[in-house]
């Protein structure tokens, strides 16, 4: 059972030796923690894990390839992985975020007048002008940045790019954040022109290179995402990244909307069926040849192995249920598709634990528990001999 599954598969140029990838995942943890979770992921199986969020330049929020600590950490991701026999991809990103913008609701959120929840709306409404009014000669350098910082990661080891079709590449790819009047807005083909830069800087620098494109798709009629493409536009951007040196499609839904949304659980009023953006492989899938990777509550194995045998996808992406279970790859394989942990798609503790800045866990995550069980009680002893130790000064 499970046979194309457990395929090896050429997926744009780089051999996976099964069907089922990592998808990235902002995680909020400790280094040792974080690689203890990639060795987990990597050792259950799946064929390759995709990195999440390596900026193109440096970075004060986050590891960078462009320092020595942040590709060092970046060697030891990739060491782990490769260990476990899995390939890593970085997906390269720029924010779209306006950081001088963003220091005007730091005391609101010092202070808790403004929630994590009540701040995402207001840091996105800062995008537009950005985009809009970003000087064209840092649109040129930061499209640049991406082939340099493309053969920074495959120095470091990383065995694919992906391009993040959303963060900068998305809004300058929306008409809801992109209202320039230059050669980068307007028309489809001109708001195409961001992303087709950054994937040409990698392709000029690597040649041979697999470059994989996270390609954001926003959906009207009802509205989800506000970022990326819209599925009418797809006939223009798919083979032009095509054209520019793309050789596989990661798609999913656009961002910058309720993380609901690009992260749905499993009572939301419109993505809740199994495989619920792979309608948008279907669009794609018109336009271009190209191995498709689908994501979005890929959880069911016999689900997961019909859309692959079909030919609707190629690879199949997950976070959530690898965290679930990340032997999810090694009990098909072993033939015990029964005790897998299944998703249920309750987001209590991967995105809840995200904002909760606990970081992304599962609820199966016994250990997860248990640790933060022994640091409440820890803090609460702690605060009890502090309150004893002032009252006794206060006594004598």
């Amino acid at each position: 059972m499970y046979e194309t599954i457990q395929t090896p598969f050429n997926y744009g140029g780089l051999t996976l030796k099964n069907r089922i990838i990592f998808a990235p995942t902002t995680f909020g943890l400790s280094d040792e923690d974080y690689f203890e979770k990639i060795r987990r992921i990597a050792a259950g199986g799946c064929a390759m894990i995709i990195v999440g969020d390596v900026p193109v330049g440096k970075s004060h929020f986050g590891k960078s390839l462009f320092d020595k600590k942040g590709f060092a950490f970046y060697e030891k991701v990739i060491g782990i992985a490769h260990d476990n026999d899995c390939k890593v991809c970085a997906q390269l990103h720029q924010s779209d975020s306006n950081i001088k913008a963003m220091l005007k609701y730091v005391p609101g959120v010092l202070t808790k007048r403004i929630s994590m929840q009540e701040l995402r709306p207001l840091l996105n409404n800062e995008v537009a002008p950005y985009i809009t009014n970003m000087p064209h000669k840092k649109v040129k350098e930061i499209t640049s940045a991406f082939g340099t910082a493309a053969v920074l990661a495959k120095k470091a080891g990383f065995d694919m790019i992906q391009i993040h079709g959303d963060r900068m590449c998305g809004s300058f790819s929306s008409s809801i954040y992109n209202h320039r009047t230059d050669e980068y807005g307007g028309t489809a083909e001109n708001r195409a022109r961001f992303a087709v830069e950054a994937v040409s800087a990698v392709r000029e620098k690597l040649p041979d290179m697999p470059i994989d494109y996270k390609l954001a798709v926003r959906q009207e009629n009802p509205h989800y995402g506000n970022a990326g493409v819209i599925e009418d536009e797809l006939k223009v951007f798919v083979p032009m990244l095509e054209k520019a040196g793309v050789t596989s499609f990661h798609v999913t839904l656009a961002n910058h909307s309720d993380l609901e949304n690009t992260i749905p659980p499993k009572n939301h009023p419109y993505f809740s069926e199994p495989g619920c953006f792979l309608k948008f492989c279907d669009e794609v899938r018109q336009y271009t040849n190209l191995p498709i990777c689908g994501v979005g509550g890929l959880t069911d194995p016999d689900f997961v192995e019909k859309q692959l045998a079909d030919g609707r996808i190629q690879c199949a992406a997950m976070s959530r249920q690898l965290l679930a279970d990340p032997d999810w790859v090694n009990k098909l394989k072993d033939g015990h598709a029964d005790q897998i942990h299944r998703c249920v798609r309750c987001n209590k503790k991967c995105l809840g634990g995200l904002m909760q800045h606990q970081g992304t866990h599962c609820i199966y995550e016994k250990e997860f528990f248990k640790k933060e069980c022994i640091r409440i009680n820890f803090l609460r002893i702690h605060s009890f001999l502090f309150i004893l130790t002032f009252l006794f000064f206060l006594s004598v």
